[in-house]
């Protein structure tokens, strides 16, 4: 592969994990639902994508009634990942969402057995013991009537909607396109979300207007877009490493631009999540694996 093709693709997956990073800022700078937020997301984002299938003159073709219910299921929980990432960071900071988000893979590695018949290694028990020790690190104390406790909670939850998420997107991109599939899940997301927004009391400006637009175009559906022209260039394994470093994008620029500095013991636990993950990652790819 020229040099130059993989130089593209470390740039273009950067810069779609940084918007992937970004995107968590949106929950302090927009004084809406967590719902509202998501549904400006998904529908200016649907919006780009379904223009884009239809410049490139892709089909919109579901290939079964199975499949149908799978894209419907996957944008339902897609709505419901994003509105509990967006709680929780507006109940804590970025850096706890972000952060508490990032234990996905640890769900993902005990539910994928079920889904797809595979074993459990002891190395993936012994990750998710220090993942645990990790967010219990970032979780301040127990007492559930204090924020940022409910917010690591809320962005757990989003982890393993994540994760349910990403198991089902495992089944369909197999037989179609991940622009589609990224298409129909914010169209559905769209149509679940908008009852939701019209029953609650809200309100916004010209401002929350652009913000909304921004997050969906740029944060969404560019940041998808970069993501798998990266994936095309680069291995996956380098481009799943790369994936974890959103939540220190996302802290970095929640310190250049919200001025929320992290304690000590959410970035140790931090620290103790992301390199577990990134270890995890890289060990995944070993050819020796031994099962429990």
């Amino acid at each position: 592969m020229p040099y130059s093709l993989k130089s593209y693709g470390l740039l273009e997956t950067h810069a779609a994990v940084l918007l992937f990073g970004l995107s968590g800022l949106f929950a302090k700078w927009l004084s809406l639902p967590p719902s509202v937020i998501v549904l400006g997301r998904t529908f200016f984002a649907g919006i780009v994508l379904v223009l884009v299938l239809l410049y490139f003159r892709k089909s919109f073709q579901i290939h079964s009634k199975r499949d149908g219910i799978l894209f419907a299921l996957s944008g339902a929980v897609l709505a419901l990942h994003w509105s509990t990432f967006f709680h929780a960071i507006q109940l804590s900071s970025v850096a706890v969402g972000l952060l508490t988000f990032s234990t996905f893979p640890i769900f993902i590695t005990f539910m994928e057995p079920y889904f797809f018949n595979e074993t459990i290694r002891r190395f993936d028990v012994v990750t998710a013991i220090c993942v645990f020790i990790g967010l219990v690190l970032v979780i301040p104390d127990f007492d559930f009537e204090n924020d940022v406790t409910q917010g690591a909670l809320w962005g757990t939850l989003s982890g393993l909607t994540f994760a349910i998420l990403a198991l089902i997107n495992k089944k369909i991109v197999q037989t179609h396109s991940p622009i589609l599939v990224a298409a129909y899940q914010n169209i559905v997301a769209t149509s679940v979300l908008w009852p939701m927004a019209e029953s609650m009391p809200w309100s916004h400006g010209m401002r929350e207007m652009l913000l909304l637009v921004v997050l969906g175009v740029l944060c969404t559906a560019l940041s998808h877009a970069l993501f798998i022209r990266g994936l095309s260039q680069i291995k996956a394994q380098l481009a799943s490493i790369i994936a974890c470093l959103e939540p220190v994008y996302g802290i970095l620029l929640a310190i250049l631009f919200l001025r929320e500095i992290p304690t000590w013991r959410t970035l140790l636990g931090g620290a103790i999540i992301l390199g577990t993950i990134v270890m995890a990652t890289v060990y995944t790819h070993k050819p020796t694996q031994t099962a429990v």
